[in-house]
This record gives structure tokens, sequence and C-alpha cells, in this order.
């Protein structure tokens, strides 16, 4: 007889030890502070969207689709791992309780992101719609929050992603309209609409029970949603649980390497270019960072803000490239190539020197068409300096200690 209640409370004990143990690493003293000074400027910019909101704003469209989205996100922890196919399985009678519990808990965690996008869309809320209640709909917003809950744990005993893919576009759709009529006060539509997510409740319901849960199925989404929260944390500490993906990406490889010259002392070179471009981690993060920066600058006016900004996201990318040092510390080969260990530091200053350099010329056009030439130049100098100064004084004491 297994003890639904015991089992639970090993396996999250487990999860959350290792969850918290690698949350502080991520989340250092560095990583503070720049959280620190992002979250400072995305509250000025917001408040001065805010003042300079447009009547024509289309605030329902955008808290609509924002809630939409928050109420049909729901991934679902249910801590199986690949052996319990085997021990666990025979046993599924016995562990509704445990499934319970995992439910509960998967809810309740997901309560952070509701509160987020709620707090973060009040202001924007109050100003577009002052004499309407907002407390109204975040009844609404958590109710259909637990509503799509259920309806993704059901969906999961289905196999055909196709068929889950279009169960998910349709809710997504039925949402939006519902939210859409509850602000616009089109009262009947509302109606219509949550009857019709309804029908669909109930026909999922029917459709889904006449199957079993899809063991080996739930596994494999909790190995992947783990492997996503150790490859962001193996870019502060060592993951053995991480397994690396590797990406070919031919045509960007053979564009950054073909320039090097065929000598001994480019070897490091070569290696942190082609592993920047096809590991599955650097690249996406570095456009991920660019990209962003570079949205925020399209409505930036302040140049002292700009510069705060531009040299944050600097930071952010230049922390996160440190990591390519690291990344083949369990690679025997590194350590047989016939080279000299300070040509590798200095490679892989050079290379991360050049990314950093890149991201500031994207930045630096952005700001040449919005703003003015001071602004341009004032955004090289401070720009070039913090790089030069991150990456020949600060990158190298930290990879000095290793």
């Amino acid at each position: 007889m297994i003890d639904s209640k015991t089992l639970f409370k090993s396996r999250i004990r487990a999860h959350l030890k290792e969850t918290v143990r690698y949350l502080q690493f991520i989340f250092n003293g560095h990583i503070a502070i720049a959280l620190f000074f992002l979250i400072g400027a995305g509250a000025v910019f917001y408040q001065q969207l805010l003042a300079d909101l447009p009547e024509d704003f289309p605030t329902v469209f955008v808290i609509s689709i924002a809630f939409s989205m928050v109420v049909l996100y729901n991934p679902i922890q249910n801590f199986l791992k690949e052996a319990d196919m085997v021990f666990l399985l025979p046993a599924e009678s016995q562990l509704y309780r445990y499934f319970n519990y995992t439910l509960a808990y998967s809810f309740l965690i997901q309560l952070y992101l509701v509160a987020l996008v709620a707090a973060l869309l009040a202001p924007l809320f109050q100003t577009s719609y002052p004499a309407q209640s907002y407390s109204g709909l975040l009844v609404l917003f958590v109710l259909f929050k637990a509503w799509h809950f259920i309806m993704t744990w059901w969906s999961l005993r289905l196999r055909s992603k196709q068929w889950r893919f279009l169960d998910k576009v349709s809710r997504f759709v039925i949402q939006f309209l519902i939210f859409y009529s509850f602000i616009s006060d089109f009262v009947w539509l509302l109606v219509i609409f949550s009857l019709l997510l309804f029908t669909l409740f109930l026909y999922l319901y029917v459709r889904t029970h006449r199957h079993l849960l899809a063991w080996d199925q739930l596994i494999v989404m909790n190995q992947q949603r783990m492997q996503s929260f150790y490859r962001l944390a193996s870019m502060f500490t060592d993951v053995p649980h991480f397994k690396a993906s590797v990406k070919k990406r031919t045509w960007l490889v053979r564009l950054a390497t073909q320039s090097i010259a065929f000598r001994q002392e480019q070897t490091y070179s070569y290696l942190y270019r082609i592993t920047f471009i096809r590991s599955a981690d650097y690249l996406g993060i570095y456009l991920r960072l660019t990209a962003i920066c570079g949205l925020a600058l399209l409505y930036l006016t302040h140049l002292p803000l700009i510069l705060m900004i531009i040299v944050l996201f600097l930071y952010l990318t230049g922390i996160q490239l440190i990591s390519l040092w690291y990344h083949h510390r369990t690679s025997l080969w590194i350590d047989l190539y016939p080279v000299a260990n300070g040509w590798r530091k200095q490679s892989f200053v050079h290379v991360v020197e050049r990314l950093l350099f890149g991201q500031l010329l994207a930045y630096l056009v952005i700001v040449l068409l919005l703003t003015n030439w001071f602004a341009f130049i004032s955004i090289f100098l401070v720009g070039t300096v913090f790089i030069m100064g991150f990456s020949r004084i600060y990158m190298i004491k930290k990879i000095s200690k290793t």
C-alpha cells in the first residue's frame, strides 16, 4: 500500500531543495543589482507611457491577450521519474491523492504569475477605464485560471500533439473574447462565449476520461521542464543533471570562422566561436537580450536613462557570456591541446569583446535613427569604456580564479 501523502512530501522536499540550491547561484549579488536597475528603469518607462497614453491605445486588446496567455499557461509538475514507470505505474489506482497534491502545488505556485500580471496591468486599466472596477476582472482572471488549469490536466491524457494544439488555440480564442466582452461591457457576448467554453469543458472531460494517464508523456514533460531550469542554472554553476544540446547551424559557423587563420594561437578563438553558435544556450540569450534592449530604446527619449539601459544590458550579456569559459570544463581534450593557456584567455576575451561591440553597434544604429549625434557619440564612448573595462579587468579577474 502506497502512502500518497508521504510520497508527495518526499518528492516535493527533494525538488525544493534542489531548486533553491540553484536559485542561490542564479540570483547572486550581480544579478540582483542588475534586476533592481532593470525594474527601476521599467517603472520609469511605464510611468512615462501612462502619462502620454493616447486615447486610441488598444488597452482592451493588451489586457485581454495578456490575461488569456496567463490563464492558458499551466505547466503541471508531477515530480515523476523514469523509474516510476516500473515501480508506481502498477499502483496507479492508489495514487489519485498523490496527483491531487501535485496539482494543488502546481496551481498555487503559478498564482505568483497571476498576481504579477494583474499588478502590472492595473495602472493601465485604471488609466483607460477609470469608471470601471478592476476587482471584478481579477475575480474572473483567477476563476478562469483554475478552469483552464483543470482542462490542461485532462488534455494530458491525450497523446495527439495536434489535437492538444488545436484545443489550446481554440481555448485561447474563446478566452480572449470572454475578457474582451467583459471589459467592453458586452454582456450577451460574455454569456455566449462562457457557455461555449463550458461546452468545450464538458466535451474535453468526456473525450479524455476514456483514456488512462499517459505516464511516459508526463515523465518526458517533467524532464523537459527541469532541463530548461538546468539550462538556466548551468550559466551560473555546475549542473551535473544538465544535458546540453548542440545544433549544427552550418552557415553561421562558416560565417563566423572563415576569417580565422589556421594557426595554433587561433585554436581557442575557433572553439569559442563555434561553441557560442552551436550551443542551444548562448546565441539565443544573446539575441533575446539584444532584441529586448532594442525595443526599449525605441520608446526612450532621456539620454541618462538610455545610457543606463544600454550599460545594464551589456552587463547582463557579458555575465551570460562568461559561462562560455566554463562550457568545456568537463572535456579532457581541451587539456591536451598543445596551446599555451595565455592564448586561451586572450582568445576568450577577444570573442566576448567582439560580441559586446556587435551588440553596442545594434544599439547605436537605433539611437542614431531616433535621436541625434550627441547621443550617438555619448553612447559610443560610454559603451566602449564599459566593454573594455568589463572584458579586460572584471572578466579576466573572474576567469583567473579558475
